[in-house]
């Protein structure tokens, strides 16, 4: 582009300097001009598509690298659920489990108070049985007897 500004310079001095100067020269030089501009544009519209390709290839890396990532993320998630999962199922058996022995020693501690209070009812109904048999027994055998105190005398005063 400079030679043709060169050229330009040139050919302008000789127009000026010259009567006879040939316009057509100047008017080949434009087309130059107008070639050269034309390269140019090119140029740069082939670099603008190679930089829009490398970025478009950027982009394509990125956009892997992130699927990649987010795969990996996705995978990690997906262990850590099922390892709480399984330690869940494993706490909740056990609870399941401590609740089943419990439930069976309560029962247990039930059934033993029923049996011990029955026990405790019986005894006390034998023990009341005998108290009153020997009352009874005590009444029968003393009825024939006066007390001390009392003595014949006083039951023929009493009459």
């Amino acid at each position: 582009m400079e030679a043709l500004i060169s050229e330009f310079t040139f050919l302008s001095d000789q127009a000026v300097q010259d009567k006879n100067f040939d316009p057509s020269k100047i008017e080949d030089l434009m087309k130059l001009f107008e070639l050269e501009a034309y390269k140019a544009w090119a140029a740069v519209e082939l670099e603008q598509e190679k930089e829009l390709e490398e970025s478009e290839n950027y982009m394509k890396e990125a956009e892997g690298y992130l699927d990649s990532v987010m795969e990996s993320a996705m995978e990690e998630f997906r262990l850590f659920e099922e390892e709480m999962n399984r330690v869940s199922k494993v706490e909740y058996e056990s609870l399941v489990n401590v609740a089943e022995g419990a439930r069976k020693m309560g029962n247990s501690l039930e059934k033993a108070a029923t049996f011990a209070s029955n026990k405790y009812i019986e005894a006390a109904v034998n023990s009341a049985t005998a108290s009153m048999k020997s009352a009874i027994k005590a009444i029968s055998s003393n009825a024939k007897k006066v007390h001390p105190l009392i003595s014949s005398n006083s039951h023929e005063k009493l009459e």
